[in-house]
């Protein structure tokens, strides 16, 4: 599935994550100003391998003009069970509507699989985001030291059927 059709959709792509995305990706995860401070400890050395990439689907927001084909962001779906494992969009294209594309294309990509709702373990900075997308707040996941030393919101993505 290509990207929805709005001003942004026009020159952003979503297609399937393939092995030589890793580095970048890894990248994207490190490189998050989200994950400063306090929460760096729970990317550093963190990895998205060419192996994670197959097992999962992961999916790319490419920009598709004065982007150069650059990646914007991504997520990772995982089936079994049903979580929205990842979703980075890189801090230069924040606010562009592209975690929006990013979440629309996760939910296309659920209903697709038969499944009904997929929870999210959100970071504390993107609880809002999750909110505002349509995610319902469900509970909290314990810290688990030492790469997570905090508390996270826990929310589902109801997908209804087409």
């Amino acid at each position: 599935m290509s990207s929805r059709t709005s001003p942004i959709s026009q020159w952003i792509t979503i297609r399937r994550a393939v092995a030589r995305d890793a580095k970048r990706l890894t990248r994207l995860v490190r490189g998050s100003s989200a994950y400063e401070g306090k929460y760096a400890a729970a990317v550093a050395g963190y990895k998205v391998g060419p192996d994670y990439i197959e097992a999962h689907r992961a999916f790319v927001a490419v920009g598709a003009d004065e982007h150069g084909g650059r990646v914007l962001g991504f997520y990772s779906l995982v089936l079994a069970p049903p979580e929205l494992d990842l979703l980075f969009v890189a801090d230069e294209a924040q606010g562009r509507g592209i975690g929006r594309l990013l979440v629309a294309h996760m939910q296309s990509e659920a209903r697709a699989a038969g499944l009904d709702r997929v929870r999210v373990v959100s970071h504390l900075p993107a609880a809002d985001f999750y909110h505002h997308v349509g995610a319902v707040r469900t509970g909290t996941a314990l810290a688990n030291p030492p790469a997570v030393a905090w508390d996270r919101p826990e929310f589902e993505f109801r997908i209804p059927p087409d």
